[in-house]
């Protein structure tokens, strides 16, 4: 945690000496009996590991100065297919050979195949090894606040860079597929082929960890319902069928006594239980949740072999030592937080088997609500409110009536093909039972809680709360304990002050989303894109950072014009939020907006909103129709611009030149050469400017120039893709302008390598 959550990672030449004096400190502790050394010999040895191993995967990603080469590559798909909206998506595991590129030899990639005009990509599947042609780049995320950090996630997963297919037509399959994931889409297509109800993708999922058919509402519904960890292959999973593997070898053990003279009934329990949460985990792709639980059950079955007595916290630790020593990146993850954190509650609070099973489940339920709840809000900024309820039914049900259906038809189906087709219909027809209540209770509004992002402190003031409502019954003082709840669950929104802004310009890609907060009102400025692929910035991006806000509904959303990559995300961004009004140009082909119209004007809190542009019955004409908004306030303006072009931006200095003066300008149009004339910028007389734009995006938004006019102007250069999201600041203090990759900064992060490499953005 010291090192991997640090902002900045020291070079891997650091961590070696480190281990070399952890090492030695543990020496000297054993030779001279000092404990106070072999702490010392631990802590050191393991920042030391720390340091080497995340600094290897660090230095092993794609070199900055290699983003947007292609390379011709020779591997193998290492991964089921995603098969949407005319492309395929795929893991691809580069060949170590010398003839491949030397930044890629061994490398993990994710591939993207995207249809041509008239074409359609391959048949790609599992296990194949190609010979293709890539356009690679670094793993990169947006950063906003609530937001979802993909640069973290790819280097725990070891993705050492993302790519799309170049030149299909010299694509060359050179081998079939004859690997697990191979078996695996076999047994998927078996599935869906086998078991026509609708919740056949659920089947898939719990039966081979194939998530694909999942979509963004279920995914949905199970946040809310608090039963994601039970719809995909989870460690709970991996555990029981391990339990299961266990007690069918005691029970073989028990018909044929004899077998305990070639290998005691202990042994074989143990061995069974080991060997049958490794296939699982193998049918699973061997995910990461499965392969910390396979390793975690395997200590605890060496330990009791090994017959020495020790107490349950002890074979837990050494799970997680052994855990960490294997994947030291696992922190990283929420995964190992949850698991060993609700293990260890459970083991606290739940230390004694009872004869009373019912009383025994729902204490266990109690407690894991309780005690993971600061952890949950934490690393996802939300808590199922309807979760308790939910896994009251789920839990049971679905781990011991529906999983076990569903695993007996991949085993009868892997022996025989459509053996086990009866088992999966009975699995789905038990599922479907239940699925209903599930979507009602996720249905309601007060079924998933949003809280906004909360100091760090707050995380550990509510475990502290949680520890104490657990102690044991007829201690005084326990309803005090839910005061320490106060700085998670409602923490402050440091919110402007009367006559004050904040703003905060999203990181969405090549689009626009801004949001504009008074004392006691929101303004939503375009609502992020929506991409060919399905990518909904919207439900992906804008939703998450309102939540991260702590917003609970929108006064107005006013969009500049109808393209998608401004109004895209509208449709998501409205089904979760209540507002007010919906503005827009005139005929701009917005439903249910009003027209956007120059001399429009409105205050909130003491600070006075404009509309420059459109002027009444000017006709729509795209980006030139854009709303272009002014805010004043006592403390400074702010002029957005939407996607003008030099044009309107003539028009405006003709009509008010005297209006467009403000101390912070959303430059318009992403930065293009059709924009930001000489004497547009002069009038505005900017001291921040702010673009929005997509990392190595194809328009090669913003061009030099247009950076070089207002940077000579004397405007502080803000670019999205640079910085991340960019928070605005009109408060008493002046303007204050912050950007989310520098106030929040981060060791895997790809901006401070590209800056560290000294190559251009």
């Amino acid at each position: 945690m010291a090192v991997l959550l640090s902002p900045a990672w020291p070079p891997a030449g650091w961590g070696i000496p480190v281990v070399v004096a952890g090492l030695s400190c543990l020496v000297g502790g054993w030779r001279r009996r000092r404990r106070a050394y072999l702490w010392m010999g631990w802590v050191l040895a393991g920042v030391g590991l720390a340091v080497v191993h995340a600094a290897g995967m660090l230095a092993a990603q794609l070199p900055p100065r290699l983003e947007g080469a292609e390379m011709q590559v020779t591997g193998r798909v290492v991964s089921l297919v995603d098969r949407a909206d005319g492309r395929l998506m795929f893991d691809f595991r580069v060949d170590p050979e010398a003839t491949q590129p030397g930044a890629l030899r061994g490398a993990l990639l994710r591939l993207a195949w995207h249809a041509r005009e008239g074409t359609s990509p391959a048949a790609v599947a599992p296990g194949e090894r190609w010979q293709l042609r890539v356009r690679v780049r670094a793993p990169r995320g947006v950063r906003n606040p609530g937001g979802f950090d993909a640069e973290r996630h790819a280097l725990a997963a070891g993705r050492v860079a993302d790519g799309q297919v170049r030149s299909p037509a010299d694509a060359r399959r050179i081998t079939t597929g004859s690997s697990i994931d191979a078996w695996r889409e076999r047994m998927a297509a078996r599935i869906e082929a086998g078991v026509p109800a609708p919740s056949s993708r659920f089947i898939r999922a719990l039966a081979l960890g194939d998530t694909r058919g999942v979509s963004d509402q279920d995914w949905y519904l199970l946040r809310a319902n608090g039963l994601t960890h039970l719809i995909a292959i989870s460690g709970f999973h991996v555990g029981l069928v391990a339990g299961f593997a266990a007690l069918l070898c005691q029970g073989l053990w028990w018909l044929w006594p004899g077998l305990g003279r070639s290998i005691p009934r202990p042994l074989a329990a143990g061995l069974a239980a080991v060997a049958g949460a490794a296939v699982y985990a193998a049918v699973a792709g061997f995910a990461l949740p499965t392969v910390r639980t396979v390793l975690m059950i395997a200590v605890v079955v060496l330990s009791r072999l090994a017959r020495e007595r020790s107490a349950q916290v002890d074979a837990l630790s050494i799970a997680a030592i052994v855990v960490l020593l294997v994947d030291p990146l696992a922190v990283l993850g929420a995964g190992f937080w949850l698991s060993f954190a609700g293990v260890a509650w459970l083991m606290w609070c739940l230390p004694v088997a009872t004869r009373r099973p019912v009383r025994a489940f729902l204490l266990a339920q109690g407690v894991v609500t309780v005690g993971l709840l600061p952890l949950s809000v934490a690393l996802f900024g939300q808590a199922s409110l309807a979760g308790p309820i939910a896994n009251l039914v789920a839990v049971p049900w679905w781990s011991l009536v529906v999983v076990p259906l569903v695993l007996a038809g991949t085993a009868l189906d892997g022996v025989w093909a459509g053996a086990g087709v009866w088992a999966w219909r009975l699995g789905a027809w038990c599922f479907d039972l239940t699925w209903p209540l599930f979507e009602h209770l996720g249905g309601s509004r007060l079924a998933l809680a949003w809280l906004p992002d909360s100091s760090w402190v707050a995380v550990p003031m509510a475990v502290l709360g949680a520890f104490w409502m657990l102690l044991p019954r007829g201690l005084p003082g326990k309803p005090l304990a839910a005061l320490l709840w106060l700085p998670l669950l409602w923490p402050a929104k440091d919110l402007p002050a009367h006559g004050e802004l904040e703003m905060q310009v999203l990181d969405v890609g090549q689009g626009l989303a801004i949001v504009v907060r008074t004392a006691g009102h929101v303004l939503l400025y375009d609502a992020g894109p929506l991409g060919r692929s399905g990518h909904d910035a919207g439900e992906r991006i804008v939703v998450p950072a309102l939540h991260g806000l702590g917003i609970r509904r929108l006064d107005r959303i006013m969009l500049s014009h109808a393209d998608a990559d401004h109004a895209g995300g509208l449709a998501a961004t409205r089904s979760a939020f209540d507002t007010d009004t919906l503005v827009a140009p005139h005929q701009s082909g917005i439903e249910g907006a009003t027209a956007c119209v120059a001399g429009d004007a409105w205050a909130w809190d003491g600070v006075w909103f404009e509309v420059l542009h459109p002027t009444p019955f000017f006709p729509y004409l795209g980006n030139e129709s854009s709303c272009v908004l002014r805010i004043s306030s006592p403390h400074g303006r702010v002029l957005l611009t939407g996607d003008i072009g030099t044009i309107i931006e003539q028009r405006l200095l003709r009509m008010s030149p005297q209006r467009l003066g403000a101390e912070v300008v959303v430059v318009p149009h992403h930065g293009s050469n059709g924009s930001s004339s000489p004497s547009f910028i002069e009038a505005v007389g900017a001291r921040h400017a702010i673009v929005s734009t997509a990392h190595g995006n194809h328009f090669r938004h913003p061009r030099p120039e247009i950076v070089a006019r207002w940077s000579q102007a004397g405007a502080a250069w803000h670019d999205t893709a640079v910085t991340g999201a960019v928070r605005v600041g009109l408060s008493r203090e002046g303007v204050d302008v912050e950007s989310r990759r520098r106030a929040q900064r981060r060791g895997w992060d790809a901006e401070a390598r590209r800056r560290a490499a000294s190559v251009p953005p």
